[in-house]
């Protein structure tokens, strides 16, 4: 928050997608014969009205020597809102540089399904609020399950978060949910 509120998120942010792009990189060069993995970085409201972002993601990506679909960058609703028309910008050119993209914490704002229609996402992340529920509230459940109908039917990934149990799991897995990231797995 004091990042945000200074503008260091700017640089600190700058570094990180850095540092993520080049570790990336250099984790694929030393496994080759691993299935190619992607790397995530959350943008802040900042960073992605920072004018100068896609020149400078196009330039780390050239450094690292990186396809830019190994590149995710995930944004909250909140985030985009702020600035619809510059986000969508935007986000249009990363996308057609081929960077990946994700709206992180789905379900928990006022407009989901219509930033879901503007914006070219290529993931949703289903918010651990839903997660952390699923094995005691039905409506959780039934709220996971039409969200990944939803993906699904838009042709986008579905990741579930903050996965805690083997039961989260298995229920996720039963619903048809792919992917997932939580404690269950490794802490961040």
């Amino acid at each position: 928050k004091v990042a945000e509120e200074t503008g260091l998120i700017i640089q600190i942010g700058n570094w990180i997608i850095k540092e993520a792009t080049r570790q990336t990189a250099d984790w694929q060069q030393q496994f080759p014969n691993s299935n190619p993995f992607a790397i995530s970085i959350n943008l802040s409201a900042k960073q992605l009205m920072h004018p100068p972002l896609v020149a400078q993601i196009r330039e780390v990506l050239a450094e690292a020597n990186l396809n830019p679909h190994s590149l995710r960058l995930e944004v909250t609703e909140s985030v985009v809102m702020g600035n619809d028309e510059v986000a969508l910008n935007v986000l249009n050119e990363l996308s057609q540089i081929g960077v990946s993209l994700s709206t992180d914490d789905f379900g928990t704002g006022y407009s989901s399904l219509s930033y879901l229609h503007r914006f070219p996402f290529d993931s949703l992340k289903i918010d651990r609020s839903f997660i952390g529920q699923i094995e005691t509230d039905k409506k959780s459940s039934e709220i996971v399950r039409t969200i990944l109908m939803l993906a699904q039917n838009l042709n986008l990934e579905a990741i579930a978060e903050g996965i805690e149990t083997e039961e989260q799991l298995k229920q996720l897995q039963m619903l048809g949910c792919r992917f997932g990231q939580g404690y269950l797995f490794s802490k961040p």
